[in-house]
C-alpha cells in the first residue's frame, strides 16, 4: 500500500492553494465543503474564486513565496507549470507540510482521492495515481449504489448511539441490534421520510427486544427485462430479500441480482386462472411476512400499472402487514423508447393512453370513441391477442385505417423485434410475422418513428407501406 488512507478534520484549519484556475477552483470547492480556512496565492484567480474574496477565501494576488507554507496544515499546489508546482512542493516538504500536487503523483505526499459524500458517510477512492479515471469510474458505481438516504440513516443512527451503547453493553448483542436496525424496518422508515415512525420503532425495541422481528413485503417493480432499467431501491430490496414471489416474466438477468440465500418462488399467472392464482399470492405473502421474512413482491414493469399492486396493498393492509412500494419502468415506456417511438410529440401526438386488452370483458368496457380522438398515442399492454378486435373497434370508432401501429416484442430484452404497420393491417402482419407474447402495441402517428429512430436490437421491420409523416405540424399554446 503506498499511500496510507486518512480523513482529516480540516474544518477551520489554514488551507493553502496555490494557483488561480479552473483545478484550483475545483479543489477550492472540495476544501469549502470540509470547512477548511482557505488562501489562495495566485496573481490572477478565476471569477468563480474571485466570487468568494473576502469572505470565504484569503487571496494574495502575487506569485508564491516561501514564507507562504509555515503554519498551514495542507497546502495544494494547481498552478498547471510543472516547475512552479514543484517549488511549492520542495518548500512544503522542507516544512513537514503535506502537500498534493493536482494529477502529479510523483511530487505530492498525499494523493486527494476520488469521494462520494453522503455527510457524515463518506467513501473515498484512489488508485495511488496509477489509473485515475478508474477511481473515477468506480467512484461513480459507488455514488449510483448509495443514494442520498444513506446520509439520513448515518445521522439517525449517530443520533441513537449513545442510548445503544448504554443499553447493550455486550459487543455481541450490539452488533445484532445494528443489524436489524440498518437492515430492518427503522431503515425502511428512515428511507421513506418516517423518521417519527423510525425513533418508536427504536423506543419500543430498546424498551424490550422481541422475540421475532416484524416481516415486510416489499412491492417492486422490475421493468420489462433489461437489468439495467432496475431502480436502485429495486436492486437493495432484492439483495435484502429473505423470499422472492416473482412474476413469470421477469427476466432471469434481474433475478440473478437477488441474494444468494434468497428463496425465490415463481407464482406466474397463466390465462384463464387470475383470480384463483393471485388469491394465493395474497395468502403467501401475508404468511410469509409474519414469519419475520423479508418478503419481495417481483413485478414485470410497474405494480401500479395493470400490475394488480392495488389489490395486494388491500390485501396486507387487511391483515396488518407492513409494505413498501418500489415503482418500476412499466413496459410502455421502456418499449418505446428502445423501439425509437417517442410516445408524445408536440407536433403528432400531445396525449397518451395506456389501455389493457387481455380478454373480450376488457374490451367491451374501453371508451373506444375516446380512443379514436386524433393527435394521441395508444399504448395497448396484453393485446397481442385481440389484434382483429382492437382494430375493428378503433376503425369502428374513427380511427384511419392508415394509422400508423407497432407491435415491440420481447421489449428491452437482446431478442427485441419491432414490427411497424398500419391499424387495418395489424392483424396479417403480426401473423407473416410470427409475433408472439410478451408484446405491446402501440397506435398512433408516432409508432411510424420506429423505422426511423429504432437503435436497439434488430432493424424495424415494415411490413407495409407506410404514410409518410409530415416534416413539421402546426403547435398550439
Amino acid at each position: 500500500m503506498q499511500h496510507f488512507p486518512i480523513f482529516l478534520d480540516l474544518r477551520g484549519a489554514p488551507v493553502l492553494i496555490v494557483g488561480g484556475g479552473a483545478v484550483a477552483a475545483r479543489k477550492l470547492a472540495l476544501l469549502r465543503e470540509a470547512g477548511a480556512a482557505m488562501t489562495v496565492v495566485a496573481p490572477e484567480v478565476t471569477p468563480a474564486i474571485s466570487a468568494l474574496v473576502p469572505g470565504v477565501v484569503r487571496w494574495h494576488a502575487r506569485a508564491f513565496t516561501r514564507a507562504d507554507v509555515p503554519g498551514m496544515r495542507i497546502v495544494i499546489a494547481a498552478t498547471g507549470d510543472r516547475e512552479a508546482n514543484a517549488r511549492v512542493a520542495a518548500t512544503a516538504r522542507e516544512a513537514n507540510v503535506p502537500v498534493n500536487v493536482v494529477d502529479d503523483a510523483a511530487l505530492s505526499t498525499f494523493i486527494v482521492p476520488a469521494i462520494v459524500d453522503r455527510s457524515p458517510l463518506v467513501v473515498a477512492i484512489t488508485s495511488g495515481g496509477a489509473a485515475p479515471l478508474l477511481a473515477t469510474r468506480l467512484r461513480a458505481r459507488i455514488e449510483a449504489m448509495l443514494d442520498e438516504s444513506w446520509g439520513r440513516l448515518a445521522r439517525f443512527a449517530d443520533r441513537w448511539r449513545a442510548r445503544i451503547r448504554g443499553a447493550l453493553p455486550d459487543l455481541g448483542t450490539r452488533r445484532g441490534f445494528y443489524d436489524w436496525l440498518l437492515d430492518g424496518p427503522v431503515a425502511s422508515a428512515v428511507r421513506a421520510g418516517r423518521e417519527a415512525q423510525a425513533e418508536q420503532l427504536m423506543e419500543e425495541r430498546l424498551a424490550g427486544p422481541s422475540k421475532s422481528r416484524p416481516g415486510k413485503v416489499t412491492l417492486v417493480g422490475a421493468g420489462p427485462g433489461d437489468p439495467g432499467l432496475l431502480t436502485l431501491h429495486a436492486l437493495r430490496a432484492l439483495q435484502q430479500a429473505d423470499m422472492i414471489l416473482t412474476d413469470r416474466l421477469v427476466s432471469a438477468g434481474i433475478l440473478a441480482l437477488a441474494r444468494r440465500e434468497a428463496e425465490i418462488i415463481d407464482v406466474g399467472k397463466t390465462p384463464g386462472r387470475h383470480g384463483a392464482r393471485q388469491g394465493r399470492i395474497n395468502r403467501l405473502l401475508v404468511v410469509h411476512a409474519r414469519r419475520g421474512r423479508a418478503v419481495v413482491r417481483l413485478k414485470g414493469g410497474d405494480p401500479f400499472i395493470f400490475g394488480r399492486g392495488g389489490e395486494e396493498l388491500e390485501y396486507l393492509e387487511r391483515h396488518g402487514v407492513a409494505y413498501e412500494v418500489v415503482p418500476g419502468i412499466t413496459a410502455a415506456i421502456a418499449c418505446a423508447a428502445y423501439a425509437g417511438i417517442p410516445l408524445t410529440h408536440r407536433d403528432h401526438a400531445q396525449g397518451l393512453q395506456f389501455v389493457t386488452a387481455h380478454c373480450r370483458d376488457s374490451l367491451d368496457r374501453l371508451d373506444w370513441r375516446g380512443l379514436a380522438r386524433p393527435g394521441q398515442t395508444l399504448a395497448f399492454y396484453m393485446g397481442v391477442a385481440e389484434l382483429e378486435r382492437l382494430r375493428d373497434r378503433l376503425i369502428e370508432a374513427g380511427l384511419p385505417p392508415a394509422t400508423p401501429s407497432a407491435i415491440v416484442e420481447n421489449g428491452t430484452r437482446p431478442e427485441q423485434r419491432v414490427v411497424v404497420t398500419t391499424l387495418a393491417a395489424l392483424p396479417s402482419a403480426a401473423r407473416r410475422q410470427g409475433i408472439a407474447p410478451p408484446a405491446m402495441l402501440f397506435v398512433g402517428d408516432v409508432a411510424a418513428f420506429a423505422t426511423r429512430f429504432g437503435w436497439f436490437g434488430g432493424t424495424p421491420v415494415a411490413d407495409v407501406e407506410l404514410l409518410a409523416l409530415p416534416a413539421k405540424a402546426p403547435v398550439y399554446g
